[in-house]
């Protein structure tokens, strides 16, 4: 891919949190990759690992402590007037995990999802604002007939199509979706996940999909980053990252996944990351093949390359 292709770009992002001393928790500590235009980038890892905290750093619900994030070629986290700020919030925008949470419960849908197209003045009448509404309810898959209700009318799928209305309300280019499946039962994942890819293939969206299951993952990235406790472990093409994985971690994620065989599940070995292998060596992030990326040492570095 060339520069001109990238819409996002992460540089050595940190996000502690102090929390009392001499205690500080290293949510993301030096977390780099990059998002090319149009494609899907799967962050995945256990819970705590820091993958939302990192979500929630390059749209910036939190000030980063150090690093920078440069989305379509200027730092996010530079000093930005409000008009610079409000064009940043339209061409980027987050799904969140709990639909229900994100949802105010005391406004009718038609006004959660036109929240965004009142504040950036998309519409010039309030007829143009009610038909924006009902295209984007049909957009996800509802009908103009539930503008008029309340989030807790609806089911969880439901109301997480809404909050992808929302998102897509206002246009953007870039859309962070903060584990948009978990909350939900597995019939109604395949649904929500297969509606993301489809609108991504209609309107040309770029996504960071966080999550922690990594079937699903796969299923919907172009490429995958693994997070653990705070650092990002390896970073391939998605189906690279399943067929040869190569930190231990990696290993360990994937080993845990279930299968619908029997016979496999019955004698599935579950491979456990010990972090110890690695504590008090020099690991670095390292291009083992062309972008495949993975934290190791110099002498594993020389071992990876040896075998690829």
């Amino acid at each position: 891919m060339s520069e001109k292709d990238v819409i996002l770009q992460v540089e050595n992002l940190k996000q502690y949190f102090n929390i009392g001393k001499p205690n500080e928790v290293r949510a993301v500590d030096d977390v780099s990759f990059e998002i090319y235009r149009g494609e899907t980038l799967g962050l995945v890892g256990e819970s705590g690992c820091g993958k939302s905290t990192t979500g929630r750093s390059i749209i910036r619900l939190y000030n980063a402590t150090d690093g920078q994030v440069i989305f379509n070629g200027r730092n996010v986290h530079d000093k930005k007037s409000t008009a610079d700020l409000k064009q940043f919030n339209r061409k980027m925008q987050m799904i969140f995990q709990d639909p229900y949470a994100s949802l105010n419960p005391r406004m009718k849908v038609i006004d959660i999802i036109a929240e965004g197209i009142d504040i950036h003045g998309l519409a010039n009448s309030k007829k143009a604002r009610k038909e924006r509404v009902y295209q984007l309810l049909e957009t996800v898959g509802l009908n103009k007939e539930h503008a008029n209700r309340y989030p807790h009318e609806f089911s969880g799928g439901q109301r997480q199509r809404i909050g992808i209305a929302r998102a897509l309300a206002v246009e953007p280019d870039f859309i962070i979706a903060d584990e948009p499946i978990s909350a939900l039962d597995v019939s109604i994942q395949a649904q929500v996940v297969n509606l993301m890819k489809e609108l991504q293939e209609e309107k040309g969206l770029t996504y960071l999909f966080i999550a922690h299951d990594l079937s699903m993952v796969k299923y919907i990235s172009d490429r995958i980053g693994v997070m653990y406790f705070g650092k990002l472990v390896e970073l391939a093409p998605a189906n690279e990252l399943y067929e040869n994985p190569l930190h231990p971690y990696t290993k360990s994620l994937l080993s845990a996944i279930p299968l619908p065989d029997p016979d496999y599940e019955r004698n599935r070995k579950r491979i456990k990351y010990d972090p110890s292998i690695h504590k008090g060596t020099n690991t670095e992030f390292r291009e083992v093949k062309p972008g495949h990326f993975v934290s190791c040492t110099e002498e594993e570095f020389k071992e990876l390359k040896a075998k690829q």
